[in-house]
């Protein structure tokens, strides 16, 4: 195998070594970017079903007190107008899911399912605890959950959960008087529970790296193409042609074109090397000839 292509394999075989490891690390860094993004966002949904919650609770849910005790009307209840708002932005990130469980809700709907149970009796156990991050496996792959408590903050949220009889006479229609009652100030009864498929940031994560392998490889093969062109001009081609002239000299062709090398590197230094031989050759042959 010639120069050139040992160059250029022991090249590319760093360049692959490289490019393996590489890879390794930018996953690793890709990917946790990616979950971190996700969870980004499932903090702003929850930021925002919060606020929503609070201007229920302290806009609207006054204004419909005296509805309430004719029609029960659901949009006074933070609960409610929450996860119907996240249903409208749910269409345009259906990747998303919210939910409010809880340990003992008024609509039955709402009853937190065993693994979020897990988590609201662990915000129980643990009151200082404002956040959990977890990953769930199921049977349609596994997901990423971001999860907040539900603390009963504030003394209205009593007037329809602290006893049946205190509570909105249509609401206990609705609902029956065996569900949601019971809640007490201060305690934790449900969780903000938002979920994505972990496909989702992991499919990020691999499409980014694979644009940055791709961006690498390119820019590699640039890189080899022009070692390539280089390493023939300023070397290979240099080095053949004084290989030409060494091979005419050893076969006595003295009188050939010499092999003319105007550069101060190392090349045109052997260049010269070989020059001033070859004339000395010629003038040690010259000498004998001369010699009766």
């Amino acid at each position: 195998m010639r120069i050139r292509g040992k160059i250029n394999l022991a090249l590319s075989g760093a360049f692959i070594v490289g490019l393996g490891v590489a890879a390794i690390g930018a996953y690793k860094v890709l990917t946790d970017a990616a979950i971190e993004n996700s969870l980004r966002e499932a903090r702003i949904m929850i930021e925002s079903a919060s606020a929503i919650r609070s201007y229920t609770a302290d806009s609207i849910s006054p204004l419909l007190q005296q509805q309430m005790k004719v029609q029960f009307l659901p949009y006074s209840i933070p609960s409610f107008a929450a996860q119907t708002n996240f249903r409208l932005v749910q269409k345009k990130l259906p990747e998303y899911s919210y939910r409010e469980p809880t340990l003992n809700p008024t609509n039955v709907n709402d009853r937190a399912a065993d693994w979020e149970a897990d988590i609201i009796n662990d915000f129980r156990a643990n009151p200082e605890r404002h956040e959990a991050v977890a990953v769930r496996q199921t049977v349609l792959g596994n997901f990423l959950l971001l999860a907040r408590p539900i603390k009963v903050g504030a003394k209205v949220c009593l007037t329809c959960h602290s006893a049946p009889e205190a509570a909105p006479p249509t609401m206990v229609a609705l609902y029956g008087s065996q569900n949601g009652f019971g809640w007490k100030l201060g305690d934790i009864v449900g969780a903000q529970v938002v979920t994505i498929p972990l496909a989702v940031p992991l499919d990020r994560a691999y499409h980014t790296l694979m644009l940055v392998m791709g961006a690498l490889t390119v820019t590699f093969i640039v890189i080899l193409v022009i070692v390539d062109l280089l390493l023939r001009t300023l070397v290979i081609k240099p080095v053949v042609g004084m290989s030409e002239m060494a091979t005419e000299v050893s076969m006595g062709k003295l009188d050939g074109p010499e092999f003319v090398r105007d550069s101060n590197d190392e090349i045109g230094r052997l260049s010269a090397a070989f020059t001033r031989m070859r004339r000395s050759l010629q003038s040690a042959l010259k000498m004998l000839e001369e010699q009766p």
